[in-house]
């Protein structure tokens, strides 16, 4: 017969998450999936702000303390930009359905351009806010 050992000492390793680095593209992939379900989770927190408001006064000032605290603006924060990113990643899909920058040296590009994108239209949102207060 054939020495197992040998042949199994032959043949390579298949790679895993320790060794191997995922490409952007397969990041943006899993974090468009994250940020959706961060999204999610805001909407539902946006509605408990919305029976809150119609419940009346006390309740809304309630509301707003948690709102004006740092986590409640943090997790305001990280929900804008998880709805500026998904945004990006939309649009990067509709351009990818029209046949359009699937080349290899297109997709890294656009994947920066992606994530700058989202950054920036984050970063005017906040510039915006800060000056109307």
């Amino acid at each position: 017969m054939f020495d197992t050992k040998s042949t199994m000492s032959e043949r390579p390793l298949s790679p895993h998450l320790q060794i191997y680095r995922l490409p952007i593209t397969a990041v943006l992939s899993i974090t468009h999936r994250i940020t959706g379900v961060i999204l999610s989770a805001g909407l539902v927190l946006w509605a408990v702000f919305l029976m809150a408001v119609a419940a009346g006064e006390a309740q809304y000032a309630s509301t707003q303390v948690v709102l004006d605290s740092t986590p409640g603006k943090l997790l305001l924060w990280a929900w804008i930009y998880a709805l500026f990113f998904h945004l990006c990643h939309g649009i990067r899909h509709l351009v990818w359905d029209t046949v359009h920058g699937l080349e290899r040296n297109t997709l890294n590009r656009d994947a920066y351009l992606e994530i700058g994108g989202s950054v920036l239209l984050t970063l005017m949102v906040f510039l915006f806010a800060l000056l109307r207060s």
